[in-house]
């Protein structure tokens, strides 16, 4: 903290008693005497206004509440690269009347030394570091030039995720020291990035993973600086308000995982923009409110070119609740692994079996792996319950006289060629069977908050198996209260002026008779 400000002080990252903000003024502001910051809080709960006092607008904030007037010298501008990183692994040297003893520190052990001995050895725990972790250590600027490379040459990989970097050009400062850099995290910066002006050539040249969550980049200053990123394989966007304006051109070409996950502007027409990465293997994109996806090259039981590499899937927390989702996801050439938890659609009993059977080339699901057995019967099952649907739609015991309407091979792609596989179902197996049908698994409910009335009438379709547990966790995502307090209960177009309580935690909405079209009632 010093009274001494920075000359570029307009855009800086601060930190004030631990809370993160972004100086947006300084200067007076009348009539209370003396120099004032204003700032911008990442948390706007903390500010107390939106930049203005007594009329007079002195900056902007995005948040009714996200402004602050604080004076100098109770900010924390941060430190260099290099004071952060020894207050991190070595302590300041501490001299004795002679001027020959100081203390190390390696992790949270002090050792005391003697003498130029002592210095050597600082020096040599400096140059050896290879994986070095400053989060929240308030760095904010790389320091004087040449510093770094001097003392720790070696360094590879560096987390310097919440701190007080303000811009790409410090990042750049303390990037083009660290020769040897392979993986970089700057989760939680708030990030200025360049407008046009090109990285340094060389500048990351060895880097192969870049952790760029919460720094606020937009897709178009990705493609800007991936130019510089010419072996990069692991990309992290999350929670960045991303939308996906242009397909990358030349550049991300060795990227094998893009995480883009909470960045609700995706949809998926954006996501066609990325499809033609050539070695894209992992793809992340859990809560981005996706409901569906359409792969329009490729036709019922054809492979799509789209992803050609796409191995692993994640789209947990998202707002799938239709089949024709998981039979796109069948036209994926390489995909092995899907998580897909969380989801209205897999909330159902038999939710896995059924992606299992919808998927062929499927080996992971939801982390676990899926066994021979585990999906033969899987397919089995499927080709059962789907029976009788599939002979009242044309299909046929012999091939030459099975056809299918349309409608069913939209809706059941892989039913014929598990009948190849399994044979088709005999009439005996079938008369057992009892009625399952998908599309009468999802229910469509409207969803109300009693005591809330500015709180807009919700509507999802969930699962008749779902539990009011379930149906608790998912409502209280959604309105972000916590679980414990929601109180549920529905009524019917069938019982008006009636109100049904849901109590029991562990049952489900079929349990309580809810029907397609009834209100669940929330309170809290």
């Amino acid at each position: 903290m010093s009274d001494i400000l920075p000359l570029d002080v307009i855009g800086r990252r601060v930190e004030v008693n631990g809370e993160f903000a972004t100086v947006r003024f300084c200067g007076a502001v009348p009539p209370v005497a003396g120099l004032w910051l204003g700032v911008e809080w990442d948390n706007p709960e903390r500010g107390k206004h939106d930049g203005s006092h007594e009329g007079t607008m002195y900056f902007k904030c995005r948040h009714p509440t996200g402004g602050s007037f604080v004076r100098p010298n109770k900010v924390n501008f941060g430190v260099d690269f290099l004071t952060a990183l020894k207050k991190r692994y070595v302590l300041e040297d501490g001299s004795d009347d002679n001027g020959k003893s100081c203390s190390l520190k390696v992790g949270s052990k002090e050792v005391q030394t003697v003498g130029f001995d002592n210095i050597t050895k600082r020096q040599s725990q400096l140059r050896a570091l290879q994986n070095i972790s400053m989060w929240k250590c308030a760095v904010s600027h790389a320091g004087e030039q040449g510093r770094i490379a001097e003392a720790c040459p070696n360094i590879r990989d560096v987390n310097l995720s919440k701190n007080l970097l303000s811009s790409w050009a410090e990042v750049i400062l303390i990037a083009e020291q660290l020769n040897n850099l392979e993986t970089l995290d700057l989760s939680e910066n708030k990030l200025q990035f360049p407008s046009d002006s090109p990285t340094p050539t060389g500048t990351f040249s060895n880097l192969k993973i870049l952790v760029l969550n919460k720094t606020g980049i937009t897709w178009a200053e990705v493609l800007r600086c991936a130019a510089s990123w010419p072996v990069l394989e692991e990309l992290y966007l999350k929670s960045n308000s991303i939308s996906i304006s242009e397909r990358p051109v030349n550049v991300l070409q060795k990227m094998r995982l893009l995480d883009l996950s909470s960045n609700p502007a995706i949809d998926e027409n954006q996501l066609c923009l990325i499809a033609y990465l050539p070695r894209l293997e992992q793809l992340l994109i859990s809560d981005i409110g996706l409901s569906s996806i359409h792969f329009p090259d490729a036709g019922i039981g054809c492979k799509t070119s789209m992803f050609p590499s796409l191995q692993y899937l994640v789209v947990n927390d998202n707002q799938i609740s239709e089949w024709s989702f998981i039979n796109e996801l069948d036209k994926l050439q390489s995909l092995q692994a899907l998580s897909c938890t969380r989801n209205p659609l897999t909330e159902g009993d038999k939710a896995e079996e059924i992606i299992i059977a919808k998927i062929g080339q499927l080996k992971t699901l939801n982390r676990c792996q899926i066994l021979p057995e585990e999906r033969r019967g899987a397919e089995l099952d499927y080709r059962k319950a789907f029976g009788n649907e599939w002979k009242r739609a044309g299909g046929h015991p012999d091939p030459d006289k099975s056809r299918p309407n349309a409608e069913f091979l939209l809706a059941h792609p892989r039913y014929q060629l598990l009948c190849c596989k399994y044979g088709a179902p005999e009439d005996e197996e079938l008369k057992t069977q009892q009625p399952f049908m998908l599309k009468n698994q999802l229910l469509t409910l409207k969803i109300k908050c009693s005591n809330q009335v500015e709180q807009e009438v919700l509507e999802k379709r969930l699962p008749d198996s779902m539990t009011i547990q379930k149906v608790k966790g998912l409502l209280s995502r959604l309105l972000k209260v916590p679980v414990s307090e929601l109180v549920l209960s529905y009524e019917s177009p069938k019982m008006p002026g009636r109100e049904i309580e849901l109590e029991n935690d562990l049952q489900s909405l079929q349990f309580y008779s809810v029907e397609n079209g009834d209100c669940l009632l929330v309170r809290w």
